[in-house]
């Protein structure tokens, strides 16, 4: 992902706006990407409290803060990020395996 401009280059709040619109692209693309897998995952569980690794969460969680400290990134803000992506996450796989264990 290569910027058009870089933020100290934007001078107007449309110079901004076109950057932000851009990255807001990119994070969707990613996040499609993401949820490829994450409902790969759900066809591979068999159970729906699967879904729900608390050592598998703490492990992200902890690697999102330590990653977004060198990033220069407030840790707080990015961990809320994660845990709702998560949750959303969790509940999505459970559906799946749910319903695919009652049309078993």
């Amino acid at each position: 992902m290569t910027a058009l401009k870089m933020p100290a280059q934007c001078t107007t709040k449309d110079d901004v706006r076109v950057e932000i619109d851009r990255i807001d692209q990119a994070l969707l693309n990613l996040f499609a990407e993401r949820h490829r897998y994450v409902t790969r995952m759900a066809e591979i569980k068999t159970d729906p409290h699967e879904a729900n690794d608390p050592a598998r969460i703490a492990a992200v969680i902890d690697r999102v803060r330590t990653r977004s400290l060198a990033l220069d990134l407030d840790e707080d803000q990015a961990e809320l990020v994660w845990r709702t992506l998560i949750d959303w996450n969790i509940n999505y796989e459970k559906g799946i395996i749910a319903a695919r264990r009652r049309a078993d």
